[in-house]
C-alpha cells in the first residue's frame, strides 16, 4: 500500500461527527422522507436506518450487539422503536453514546465507524442530498476497507494519492481508477455488478468482480 499520511483517525471522534451530521439531516424529516424507501438497504426506509443504528449502540451497551447482526437481529432493532417519536430515539442516541464512542475509540472499533458512514450515505442517497463524501470517516474508512481486500489474482487500486495492492504477488497489469467514496461504497456493497463492471479499468475485471464487496454486490443498481 502507498498512501498519502494523514495522523491516526481517534475512531470515537468519527463515530461522533457522522451520527451528530446524520442526526441534524434527519431530525427535521417530514414523514414522507422518513418513510421513504433506502434503495442500499431494500428491506427499509430512512426511519428504520436510524433505527438500526440506535439499536446497535442499546445492544452494544447492554453486551448483546452480534456482529455482523444478522437479518432477524436487524428486524427486531427496527421493531423495538416502532412507533416511537423520532426526535425521542434521536436523544435515546445520543444519551447511549459518549461512552460507547469512548470505547470505540480505545479498542479500534472500525465496524462501528464503517456502519455508520455506510448508513449516512445510505439515507442521503434515498432523499437525494448527497454530502459528506470527503469526510475522515470517508477517507479512513475506504483505506482500511481496501487494505483488507483479497482477490485471487493481482490488483491495483489507485485513489486520491494513494495505491493500494490486493491478490497474489507478481503481476498487477489489472487496475482500477477510482475515488475512496466509490471504493468506500462498492467494498460496503453498495455497487451493482454491472456497475462494478463498468468502472475505470485496465483490463477485464471479471476474475476480481465477486470479491471486490464484502457485502454484495447489490441485487440492482444503486444510483447516487
Amino acid at each position: 500500500m502507498r498512501t498519502a499520511q494523514r495522523e491516526a483517525p481517534d475512531l470515537g471522534h468519527l463515530y461522533r461527527e457522522t451520527r451528530e451530521r446524520l442526526a441534524s439531516l434527519v431530525c427535521s424529516l417530514d414523514d414522507a422522507a422518513l418513510n421513504a424507501w433506502v434503495p442500499a438497504c431494500p428491506r427499509w426506509s430512512v426511519r428504520d436506518v436510524v433505527c438500526h443504528l440506535v439499536a446497535n449502540m442499546e445492544d452494544a451497551a447492554a453486551g448483546v450487539l452480534t456482529i455482523p447482526p444478522s437479518d432477524e437481529d436487524t428486524a427486531a432493532q427496527v421493531a423495538r422503536y416502532k412507533g416511537r417519536d423520532l426526535a425521542e430515539i434521536l436523544r435515546t442516541w445520543a444519551a447511549l453514546a459518549p461512552p460507547l464512542e469512548r470505547a470505540i475509540a480505545e479498542f479500534g472499533v472500525w465496524p462501528a465507524v464503517i456502519d455508520i458512514a455506510s448508513h449516512e450515505q445510505d439515507i442521503r442517497g434515498a432523499l437525494g442530498r448527497p454530502g459528506a463524501r470527503d469526510t475522515a470517516a470517508i477517507w479512513h474508512g475506504a483505506d482500511w476497507l481496501l487494505t483488507g481486500l483479497r482477490t485471487p489474482v493481482p490488483l491495483r487500486v489507485e485513489v486520491e494519492e494513494a495505491e493500494f495492492r490486493a491478490g497474489p504477488g507478481g503481476d498487477t497489469g489489472l487496475g482500477l481508477a477510482t475515488s475512496r467514496f466509490e471504493a468506500f461504497r462498492w467494498r460496503m456493497g453498495r455497487r451493482s455488478r454491472a456497475q462494478l463492471a463498468a468502472l475505470d479499468w485496465s483490463g477485464d475485471p471479471a476474475p476480481v468482480l465477486d470479491h471486490l464487496a464484502i457485502f454484495g454486490p447489490a441485487s440492482r443498481e444503486i444510483i447516487e
